[in-house]
């Protein structure tokens, strides 16, 4: 469960990185492409819609994290459209990866330590729901 110094810190940290929230996402998705080149199939439209998505996403899930139960059902649809576009349970590991990385290239020394603790643990806990939320799709 996220603390709320850690959700201070990710709300604050994510107000930075959307300040350029195309920039964000465009080396997001060419990190993620780099170090998981076989999930590009996965991504049919064009990928600045993608990124607007993926931006307004985080920014719905950051925003919410303080009453986090209420935008887990949100979550949980996220996770069975995922599941629907072929996503893999071991994706989501890459794209935590990708994630942190651009954080970390956006915000420079205000990714601290404690910072990546923080969005590690967010990440993980909205992953989490996600993948739990897939498999419901399927029945």
């Amino acid at each position: 469960m996220l603390t709320e110094r850690q959700i201070s810190i990710v709300q604050s940290t994510w107000m930075q990185a959307a300040q350029q929230a195309d920039a964000v996402a465009k080396l997001f998705y060419t990190r993620l492409f780099e170090i998981a080149p076989e999930v590009r199939p996965l991504f049919k439209g064009e990928l600045e819609q993608q990124g607007r998505k993926l931006m307004a996403m985080l920014a719905v899930a950051v925003n919410g994290l303080p009453k986090l139960d209420q935008i887990v059902p949100a979550v949980q649809d996220l996770g069975r459209r995922h599941h629907e576009y072929g996503v893999e349970d071991e994706d989501y590991e890459s794209v935590g990866e990708a994630l942190l990385w651009t954080l970390e290239q956006g915000l420079g020394e205000a990714f601290t330590e404690e910072a990546r603790d923080a969005w590690t643990l967010t990440y993980t806990t909205l992953a989490d729901v996600m993948k739990a939320a897939a498999p419901s799709s399927a029945t």
